[in-house]
């Protein structure tokens, strides 16, 4: 569903074909998912459907017959609802990490949890000094530098559950030996 408002937000900055918005999307939301083709007409048909987008024309500069689209009166509508709308925080913890985790104590003994663990807090350390590196390129945008700040901070707070998991796995392993 975010796809959609994301478009619209592109379109609202004036008519583009489908082959713009995907480059466009990719180019607003560099480390996020990056959307397929596919995808971008899939929503620009719902959001035709829904009369928040309507066709702008054709366009054939060199290559394929282009739509062009233009977000509509009732696009501008949603769009504006939907950025006033406050995010509520998720209702349910669902992450395959801590999925993993909880199924690795269930199934395995705590030595193998540790170890999980610990290659976990690896893993997510390289990716934070890969991510560190990247802020200091010059040639970033600050939609990039929010969404690398956002990685990171997401990474930040998962070592630190890491680090009390692996505390907890210790003490669990503890009462077990006694």
């Amino acid at each position: 569903m975010t796809a959609s408002y994301v478009l619209l937000g592109l379109l609202a900055r004036g008519p583009r074909h489908g082959y713009e918005l995907k480059h466009a999307y990719d180019q607003r939301l560099p480390r996020a998912k990056p959307l397929a083709f596919g995808q971008v007409y899939s929503t620009l048909g719902r959001l035709e459907r829904d009369g928040l987008v309507t066709q702008a024309g054709q366009d054939q500069a060199g290559g394929p017959e282009r739509t062009a689209f233009a977000i509509t009166d009732d696009g501008r509508a949603a769009l504006e609802a939907w950025l006033g709308e406050i995010e509520a925080p998720a209702p349910y913890v669902s992450a395959a990490l801590l999925s993993k985790v909880v199924v690795a104590l269930l199934v395995a003994d705590p030595a193998r949890a540790t170890a999980y663990l610990s290659a976990q807090q690896q893993a997510h350390t390289s990716r934070m000094r890969e991510l560190t590196r990247l802020k200091s390129e010059q040639d970033l945008t600050v939609g990039d530098l929010i969404a690398v700040d956002y990685a990171l901070t997401h990474l930040d707070a998962d070592l630190r559950w890491l680090q009390t998991a692996l505390h907890r796995v210790a003490d669990l392993h503890r009462e077990v030996q006694s």
